[in-house]
């Protein structure tokens, strides 16, 4: 009897396993059956890295650059981040952030073709540490689905913004 309850448990996770993987969840494969590679712009398919940027007149500054690997299609983005979220040690700041500039200007992203966006603070105000950011990246069309993550040190207050996708 265990021998094959142990087989039955072994067909259903795998089952469950491979109804996961054509679930819609993003994929880190480097291609597809169909020849086309994932898009960079799903969450799972790039790195995102924060690094501190100069500042400007009563505003710190600091910059997330996303990369993508070779083996993932080219996509376009357009606008800042929505959803943003900033936490430390895994527990969020509630510090909300809203946008500024060109929020309709496309660029292209993919392997060889960074892209970074700003993250403005006030110098004014209590600052609270973070170690991460989440978002939610925007194309022409609307809305990427899921939430990407972001590393590194930084510090937010009250009147965060966050810059539209750039190249570079």
């Amino acid at each position: 009897m265990t021998r094959i309850n142990r087989k039955v448990a072994v067909a259903l996770a795998a089952t469950v396993l491979a109804g996961t993987a054509g679930g819609g969840i993003a994929q880190a494969s480097s291609a597809t059956s169909g020849g086309l590679a994932p898009s960079a712009c799903r969450p799972a398919n790039h790195i995102a890295k924060i690094t501190d940027a100069p500042s400007s007149s009563g505003h710190h500054h600091y910059r997330v650059t996303l990369t993508a690997p070779r083996g993932y299609e080219p996509c376009t983005l357009a606008g800042s981040p929505t959803g943003v979220r900033f936490s430390a040690d895994g527990t969020e700041s509630g510090i909300t952030a809203g946008r500024y500039g060109d929020q309709k200007t496309a660029v292209s992203f993919g392997p060889g073709h960074p892209v970074h966006f700003d993250i403005q603070v006030p110098n004014t105000g209590r600052a609270t540490a973070a170690d991460e950011v989440a978002f939610t990246l925007q194309a022409p069309g609307g809305e990427i689905p899921g939430t990407s993550f972001a590393e590194g040190e930084i510090t937010v207050a009250e009147g965060t913004l966050i810059g539209p996708v750039l190249s570079g």
